[in-house]
């Protein structure tokens, strides 16, 4: 599955729909009313990027990590669930699954999280307004991660998920970068405005292909393709968004088979739950980050040829028994019929990109109602985490064509999230 890369020819994207980018597919194409997303997400964008707009690139090389094997330009994380010993203070860390330790170095994944909030915001702000501004500083991001030697990151995470005392990197910190599936959303609408030269796409293209090609062929990067949860399901997610970005058309067939040989029949349950997520001490939380992964694969490799959203098993599992599993928890927490999360339940759901995506994908105005009445901008750092999929309008278009409620969204006090923080 060696890297191929082809560049793609982006032109006219504004006022399009979703359906007329090249880069993807939507399965609504015909506009007759309802939902528009650029309407009802415009305030909330743009809010956000006018704060971003005085806010400079921050990357990893700001923050020093001590522990690190690596160097300046590496990426480091700590495992989350990994805690010194108490009886052995000095030794190897132990595990406390669900227990999120708040000593372990998270600096380069705050600024990961800061990039992946700031660019496609300003992209999409760009997308509605067309003042360049926006364009320009989202282009001053990508320019500080992947282009200037001084300040980028290098493509891999061969130092992520690092547990102390006894190893310097896991497959399991590939998860990490779902935070630049967005980003390789965002970069393609940037190319209608002169902000990037076209060497400086190719070469965001190169980076991007180096790391997809890192993570189909490291140790890291297949230990976490092969994993049997949601890092599984996101180790998909990213290839299939990195691969389409890259034009990489051999890993995106790859990543539509494995949706449909690997995921589908290990991760979905006759009657739609994802039982290896229950299975977890956050349950509520792990099933809705899954869920909304495998959502974004079925929006990233779906064609009018090939379907992910309506392809089923012989037994009927399918993303369509997943979605009508979980949509009755969503709209109603109260009613979940199994143990509440141990950290963080009372903060979810929030706007769910699964729901937008589903609804549209298979006609399900109950799905579009529910999504524009969740809260778009959580402001708790392990909900922002879990949930890469912000910007609608860079998935779909500006206006979807599933009529929904009149009743307007509820205003979510959508300031920009404090991002300094992260």
């Amino acid at each position: 599955m060696r890297s191929t890369r082809r560049r793609f020819c982006v032109t006219a994207i504004g006022g399009l729909s979703g359906a007329a980018l090249p880069w993807g597919f939507d399965a609504v194409a015909k506009p007759h009313g309802g939902l528009n997303v650029a309407e009802v997400d415009r305030n909330r964008v743009l809010r956000a990027a006018r704060q971003y707009l005085r806010e400079r690139p921050i990357t990893i090389t700001a923050y020093r990590a001590e522990r690190s094997a690596g160097g300046k330009h590496d990426y480091f994380s700590e495992g989350d669930y990994w805690w010194p010993d108490p009886d052995n203070p000095d030794g190897p860390y132990v595990q406390r699954d669900g227990m999120t330790n708040p000593d372990n170095f998270v600096s380069h994944r705050h600024a990961l999280i800061r990039l992946s909030m700031q660019m496609p915001a300003l992209t999409a702000a760009w997308r509605i307004t067309r003042d360049r501004r926006y364009a320009q500083h989202a282009a001053s991001h990508l320019r500080a991660w992947f282009l200037d030697p001084s300040t980028w990151m290098n493509p891999n995470l061969q130092y992520s998920q690092a547990i102390h005392g006894r190893v310097t990197g896991r497959g399991i910190g590939v998860i990490d970068t779902i935070h630049l599936v967005e980003v390789a959303r965002a970069i393609p609408h940037l190319r209608e405005t002169p902000v990037l030269t076209n060497i400086e796409h190719d070469r965001l293209e190169q980076w991007f292909a180096s790391y997809l090609d890192w993570m189909t062929h490291s140790s890291n990067g297949v230990e976490e393709r092969e994993a049997k949860n949601n890092h599984g399901t996101c180790w998909v997610m990213q290839a299939a968004q990195f691969a389409q970005y890259t034009g990489n058309q051999q890993v995106i067939e790859y990543c539509r088979e494995r949706y449909k040989t690997v995921l589908l029949p290990n991760q979905v349950a006759l009657d739609g739950s994802f039982p290896l997520e229950l299975s977890r001490t956050k349950p509520y939380s792990y099933c809705l980050f899954n869920l909304d992964a495998m959502a974004t694969i079925c929006q990233i490799l779906s064609s009018p040829r090939d379907d992910l959203w309506r392809f089923s098993l012989a037994d009927g599992r399918s993303m369509q028994t997943a979605m009508a599993f979980m949509f009755p928890f969503i709209a109603d927490k109260h009613t979940w019929p199994h143990p509440a999360d141990v950290q963080y339940f009372d903060q979810f759901p929030v706007r769910q990109p699964s729901l937008l995506f589903a609804g549209l994908a298979l006609s399900e105005p109950r799905y579009l109602a529910l999504w524009s009445s969740l809260n778009p901008d959580p402001k708790v750092e392990e909900v922002i985490r879990n949930y890469p999929i912000r910007q609608p309008i860079l998935w779909v278009g500006g206006t979807t064509e599933i009529r929904v409620s009149g009743r307007s969204p509820p205003d979510h006090e959508t300031r920009a999230p404090n991002v300094r923080r992260l």
